[in-house]
């Protein structure tokens, strides 16, 4: 039975409570056999990625694999989590973090009494710490422990209407995002088009920052960095609010309710967005399933450089899955993640049937996904694409903070775009008004 700890602000309870990964559950650890793994994840492509892994992972391990898939929204997994850890019992043995919910697990000691630490098994197979991208461990690491494998690399790329750029006569290969800006306020004016977005949703606070997040990390700045401390108000923010603020201003830039409701597809299928940056998930949720009849018409580009620096895309996204400890399941949950999710062939397969990109270096030589070609892209080989942006993904660092800063930084981030403050003046008041919320 493990040690108990308290937890206080994680459940939103004002009365501390007893954590424990099993309660009154068994924890004498399974070691062969067959096993029913409890797994718990906000999205059926990954149930359905885990269940046509099973006949591998029996090959590999001494189980025999079952699975008892419950699936919920990615902040109700968390906060189910937690409670069921509080009341002892009805934990899973594997569970899918969306990145924007993990900061929750990095209060206080929560992650390293609920989660088995990865780090010990990643350290066991030859080569792999060394193949992991660090970029994408760490927003599920807490002091330098490993607690959830992401499943992605999910590079920003530019996405661009290949059919309309050749009709209006528009440059593809343009540097910088300041020489792209001057074509972006031509096309707004001859076209009544803009070739890039911001969310604004004000209740969407994720998306409304996302807009903001992908171009300052691409600037080289950051929320936060590897201690979580905050580190928003910098040069590169500044700089990439007041691109952003500017371009609103030229039609470069359009405001959307969102990336992916009706103002969005409307948008699109009339031609008033024909480019924006994004996440390479977003052709098949916005692209996609916004617009399926566009199908070749797009095609997708490394992000314009800013001149003053930093690199060719960002990373947007990810979920990470980790395995609840002191479980019986706890080693059998343990190999059958790092059989399905981390071997090579699970990597390839990751791409083939999700689109998700390796989290390995190494698997992003497979002559396999190289050659694969995008119809939605007009055949284009977009792996090639991404292997090329590869050097240049940004690590991204949490805070258990985080909800807070995303709260008021994306109050601020409209204000701003709205010209009420300056974009200096908006990050100012977003570290002060984070500083006063969250104690530090």
């Amino acid at each position: 039975m493990p040690r108990r700890t308290l937890l206080r602000s994680a459940l939103g309870l004002g009365a501390a409570a007893a954590l424990t990964a099993c309660g009154s559950e068994s924890t004498t650890a399974r070691t062969t056999g067959d096993v029913t793994l409890s797994l718990w994840t906000h999205d059926p492509g990954y149930e359905a990625f885990f269940r046509k892994g099973i006949p591998e992972a029996d090959r590999l391990t001494d189980f025999r694999y079952h699975l008892d898939v419950t699936r919920a929204g990615p902040a109700d997994l968390v906060t189910k989590l937690l409670a069921q850890a509080v009341a002892g019992r009805g934990t899973p043995d594997m569970v899918g973090f969306e990145i924007g919910s993990f900061p929750r697990m990095l209060r206080g000691d929560i992650a390293p009494r609920l989660l088995h630490d990865l780090t010990p098994d990643i350290a066991a197979v030859p080569g792999l710490k060394d193949d992991l991208l660090p970029a994408r461990t760490a927003p599920y690491s807490k002091d330098g422990k490993v607690y959830a494998l992401d499943s992605d690399t999910p590079m920003v790329v530019y996405y661009y209407r290949d059919d309309l750029f050749t009709k209006w006569n528009l440059p593809t290969d343009t540097s910088t995002w300041e020489e792209f800006a001057e074509v972006g306020a031509r096309v707004h004016k001859d076209h009544g088009a803009s070739l890039c977005v911001v969310s604004t949703v004000g209740s969407d606070t994720g998306q409304v920052v996302q807009s903001f997040q992908m171009l300052l990390y691409q600037r080289g700045g950051a929320f936060f960095d590897t201690d979580g401390k905050l580190v928003l108000d910098s040069p590169e923010a500044e700089e990439a609010l007041r691109f952003l603020c500017q371009g609103l201003r030229t039609g470069f830039v359009i405001d959307i309710s969102d990336y992916y409701g009706a103002a969005m597809q409307t948008a699109l299928k009339t031609n008033r967005v024909v480019g924006l940056p994004m996440a390479i998930w977003y052709k098949n949720y916005g692209l996609v399933a916004n617009v399926p009849e566009q199908k070749g018409r797009w095609r997708v580009r490394a992000l314009p450089r800013f001149t003053k620096g930093g690199g060719v895309t960002a990373a947007l996204g990810g979920t990470g899955f980790g395995v609840v400890k002191d479980k019986a399941n706890t080693r059998a949950a343990t190999d059958f993640l790092l059989n399905t999710w981390l071997t090579h062939e699970g990597q390839v397969r990751r791409f083939t049937e999700t689109g998700y990109l390796p989290t390995r270096r190494s698997v992003y030589k497979d002559p396999r996904l190289n050659a694969t070609k995008d119809e939605f892209c007009g055949g284009q080989r977009l792996f090639t694409l991404y292997r090329s942006l590869l050097p240049d993904v940004p690590a991204f660092y949490q805070s258990p903070d985080q909800s807070i800063l995303f709260d008021v930084l994306a109050g601020n981030l409209l204000r701003a775009y709205r010209g009420d403050v300056s974009p200096r003046q908006a990050l100012k008041q977003t570290a002060a008004d984070y500083r006063d919320q969250a104690g530090r």
